[in-house]
């Protein structure tokens, strides 16, 4: 792995961390992270009562970075992990959905619920 990939490999876990520490003080359980498939991969899944929100999690070191952070294909990807692994964490009657925590340093988290509606 290029020293390049690995820092940002780096910053992708520390981002994770802290997101998964953020949605924890909004009352979410974190189920499980980094869960991969060979449709691609879910950054985090959470729990809050009812609802299991598959988490794409994107740092960027300036918060202008995060206006590019995310697109279509990536949601798409997310959407196609997450129904893959669906089965092992969503219950009869509970409510799911694709949500992107957008993170940089010295920002409030923005928390985009519902990110992905086919």
């Amino acid at each position: 792995m290029s020293r390049r990939r690995a820092h940002a490999e780096r910053r992708g876990r520390r981002g994770e961390t802290l997101a998964a520490w953020y949605l924890r003080l909004k009352g979410w359980r974190i189920l499980a992270r980094r869960v991969k498939t060979s449709r691609g991969e879910v950054d985090l899944i959470a729990r809050r009562g009812a609802t299991v929100a598959f988490v794409e999690v994107k740092w960027r070191n300036t918060a202008a970075g995060l206006e590019l952070a995310i697109d279509a294909r990536r949601l798409r990807r997310v959407a196609a992990a997450a129904e893959a692994v669906a089965p092992r964490f969503v219950r009869t009657g509970d409510v799911q959905r694709i949500d992107v925590l957008l993170l940089a340093p010295r920002r409030i988290p923005r928390h985009i619920v519902n990110a992905w509606m086919p």
